[in-house]
């Protein structure tokens, strides 16, 4: 939203044209300002108090999570060039042992699991990588990266002083450690790795398993530290990390909630600072601003931090069945770098200017002694200052929630928002503010396909509920027993035979069937008839399903199909999560209830059309497909397409499905459920991502399995594009950070920089078509819908056509005397904001 002008009447008036440093300071400083010892040649990493120490360096570590199996491997490189240029040197990730050990003993590196080309492209960034190898990752991943095949191991207890899990987790560990060295991946061997994590948030079950919780803490530090890697190890939110393990915090404002590190010796490390939150079905939007985010980033490096990773810097796609249970397909879109890769702005672009503007106090933050001055209600500040020099670097803050305050330091004004943060690197002059935004924004749009929705041709495919089988139980049997985790469905079948004088004399009284399940959800079908369905949530997976079945007399065929929503995550005791119906009776009966709970039980585990593998072309011969009817529950769809036009990301909206899987030329782009509502009405998600690589020119098999009674009538395929750019700049915001530069220690602004400007840069070297929206005045909204306020310069249009127009990027002075006249209800002395919105095209 636009900030209103008043709020800058006087900011930072005073500082703006003081110069940076005197000469002589940059005189004091040598060109690499942040060597621990000149002398030092050796390669590797250690840390100290203050930081950790690269290659006899000290590094401010600006970090971000990008996981290489939630998107593919062509989109890898501009992923990673987009966190290097948004101001990043590191990136993160977890490894992911059920991708890459999905039977025992059985290893897979191929594809989007390709560790070691993910590491390598890291390293041909010039950029560190942090390596969280847990195994266990929580991540909303399923069963928490955790393979589904250690839960059969004979007497396992996961994360904790337990033999059988401990051998499995140190021999997964050695390997990929192994396979890192071969590589000579880590640091001292001249690679990318300079931090590894051992498990992962362990704190949060220790109490659970007592004093085994304890002695398997000390024992996964023990085991990490035997690796012999010379790096340091990690351990994120565990307070009693056993030396030399440092102990890392995770949350959104580590700078107000971290206790900090547990020995004098080690760096304040922040392994997670949440972007935004994952969503699971069910859940409405989920936004964190960048406001927030930078507010977040200077207070946790105005007090001893030198590191933030942020989860995620790139969320991406949970293909397949890899997410959690209930954790929807899209993962964390309002990252830096969304869904389709794309660079979310203002986030990616203020975050990078809070990089910039730390970078530029890099030695007095590394070098420094803090002082912490409290100069009024609410008003702080903490200086950095390089003893026995002039290097210093402060941080002013104002923690009044409600109001701006004016900040008299060092003898000068400085007028600060409510709860921001300004970023002054000599001490002097302000180049940023956590809550005043400079990046440009911009607004996503969908674009439906001419060529790709020409007409999908779709056919038919229609399974019916099995028959019994033979071989019957007393009873129904846990879903994730029988499906060992390689299908979400599992069938359960009986027979049951009803006398006349079982069933309602009167003719309007209908029995009713009763499910109570542990989750997740459940399809039911009565001779054949679909009856209906049900589900639990991510907060209450257990449920009841309770609907009118027709029952008749003789004998009766109930079919259940029961279906999971991925593994759980999180928690102690994960080896023991079920999942399945556990209690099943008939109401209404003119007998009474009837549980048939104990009745014999015939199970299928999954459906037929996996086990054909239907949603290939070679499979997909196997089945006889028919022309569309009005759409019906566990049907199959098939269809062609061509690819979309340009080489923008594609993706696909399932309008008119109700929940299921969608399949493009045999791979699986994850689970859409439609019918889970929001509490805005609204499905969680309603478009999905295929990815380009997964797209042939021409004849694209697209197959979709719908649980449900939905039909692909209205489902069609779009491209993604970030070419609505926005700019929204106050006459007295301070110069971007961009506009400064840090040689030899030298820190001066660039002159042409001094004063305000709107920036626009088009995406991929497109040109500016259209000016959509252009005020110079007060006006109101956000990118994609701005709204004039009570006054704005005629002439804001125009002017900003003239810098612009044609231009891949263009700069726009916030000057009054650049707009001329303004009309209607602006005060002469009121400070301006312009707000300009523009479309990029080819």
């Amino acid at each position: 939203m636009v900030i209103p002008g008043r709020i800058l009447s006087t900011f930072f008036l005073s500082t703006l044209l003081v110069a940076y440093c005197a000469a002589d300071v940059g005189k004091a400083e040598s060109e690499d300002d942040t060597k621990v010892d000149s002398h030092a040649a050796s390669k590797g990493v250690t840390y100290d108090a203050r930081s950790v120490i690269i290659n006899g360096k000290r590094e401010l570590l600006f970090s971000g999570a990008i996981h290489y199996p939630r998107s593919t491997p062509d989109m890898w490189p501009d992923l990673m060039q987009k966190a290097k240029r948004g101001g990043l040197n590191t990136i993160e990730t977890y490894v992911f042992w059920n991708g890459h050990e999905p039977v025992q003993g059985q290893y897979n590196f191929e594809g989007e699991y390709d560790l070691v080309k993910f590491i390598k492209l890291i390293h041909q960034n010039r950029m560190f990588a942090v390596l969280r190898l847990g195994p266990f990752v929580q991540a909303e991943w399923n069963n928490g990266g955790l393979p589904y095949w250690l839960r059969e191991v004979p007497n396992i207890i996961f994360r904790s002083d337990n033999e059988p899990y401990k051998e499995h987790m140190q021999r997964f560990v050695t390997m990929i450690v192994n396979k890192m060295k071969e590589e000579k991946l880590f640091a001292p061997q001249g690679g990318p790795i300079v931090l590894a994590q051992i498990e992962n948030e362990y704190n949060t079950i220790q109490l659970a398993y007592r004093e085994k919780g304890d002695s398997y803490v000390q024992w996964a530090a023990k085991m990490a530290l035997g690796l012999n890697v010379q790096i340091p190890w990690i351990m994120c939110k565990q307070k009693d990390a056993p030396d030399p393990v440092i102990n890392t915090c995770n949350g959104r404002h580590c700078g107000d909630t971290f206790i900090g590190p547990n020995k004098p010796n080690k760096p304040a490390l922040w392994t997670e600072n949440w972007t935004t939150q994952f969503r699971v079905f069910g859940d409405p939007p989920s936004q964190r601003s960048a406001e927030d985010l930078s507010y977040s980033v200077a207070r946790f490096f105005s007090k001893n931090g030198s590191m933030v990773n942020y989860y995620m810097y790139h969320g991406g796609t949970n293909f397949g069945r890899t997410s959690s249970s209930f954790t929807s397909t899209r993962y964390y879109d309002e990252a830096p770098i969304d869904e389709y890769g794309l660079l979310r702005e203002p986030k990616w672009g203020h975050l990078l200017d809070v990089h910039k503007s730390l970078n530029l106090g890099k030695r007095a933050l590394l070098w420094g002694v803090p002082t912490v001055e409290k100069l009024g209600p609410d008003l702080e500040a903490i200086v950095w200052q390089q003893p026995g020099t002039p290097v210093c670097i402060a941080f002013l803050a104002n923690n009044n929630t409600q109001q701006s305050q004016v900040m008299n330091f060092k003898g000068q004004p400085y007028l600060l928002p409510p709860r921001s943060i300004s970023i002054l690197p000599d001490c002097k002059t302000v180049v940023f503010n956590t809550n005043l935004i400079t990046a440009q924004h911009n607004s996503r749009k969908f674009v439906r396909s001419e060529i790709a929705n020409r007409n999908f041709n779709w056919e038919m495919y229609r399974e019916v509920p099995p028959p019994e089988t033979a071989m019957k139980t007393p009873g129904t049997q846990e879903h994730w027993i029988l499906s060992k985790d390689t299908t979400d469905y599992i069938w359960f079948i009986a027979q049951l035979k009803l006398e006349a004088r079982d069933l309602p004399i009167k003719k309007d009284v209908i029995p009713t069937l009763r499910v109570a399940s542990e989750g997740h959800g459940i399809h039911a079908f009565i001779n054949g008839e679909y009856i209906g369905t049900e589900h639990g949530s991510k907060v209450e997976k257990n449920f009841v399903f309770q609907k009118p079945a027709p029952f008749k007399e003789g004998n009766n065929h109930i079919a259940i199909l029961s279906f999971v929503v991925g593994l759980p995550d999180s928690g102690a005791y994960m080896e023991h999560r079920y999942a399945g119906p556990r209690s099943i009776t008939i109401l209404g009966l003119n007998t009474g209830t009837l549980d048939i709970s104990g009745n014999g039980w015939s199970h299928q585990v999954g459906i037929d059309g996996e086990k054909k593998k239907i949603f290939t072309e070679e499979g997909s011969k196997s089945v006889k497909w028919t022309k569309p009817d009005q759409g019906g529950a566990i049907t199959w769809y098939k269809g062609h397409f061509d690819a979309p036009e340009g080489n923008n990301p594609v993706l696909i909206t399932m309008d008119g499905l109700g929940k299921g899987m969608v399949w493009i030329n045999g791979h699986n782009i994850g689970r859409y459920w439609m019918s889970y509502l929001s509490p805005l009405n609204a499905p969680t998600q309603s478009e999905y991502h295929i990815p380009r690589a997964f797209i042939k020119p021409k004849d694209n098999l697209i197959v979709i399995f719908e649980e449900e009674r939905g039909s692909p009538k209205a489902v069609f395929i779009s491209t993604a594009n970030r070419n609505t750019i926005c700019s929204v700049v106050g006459e007295q915001h301070p110069p971007s950070p961009r506009g400064f530069e840090n040689k030899a220690g030298i820190v001066r602004p660039l002159v042409n920089d001094l004063k305000p400007k709107a920036e626009l840069i088009c995406p991929d070297q497109k040109k500016i078509a259209a000016v959509e929206f252009a005020s110079f005045g007060d006006p109101f909204g956000n990118c994609g819908s701005y709204v004039q306020g009570n006054c704005t310069a005629p002439a804001s249009k125009q002017v900003v056509e003239k810098h612009c127009l044609g231009k891949p990027t263009c700069k726009i002075p916030v000057e009054a005397a650049e707009f001329g006249n303004i009309s209607g209800a602006c005060a002469p002395n009121m400070p301006k904001t312009l707000a300009v919105q523009v479309i990029c095209g080819q």
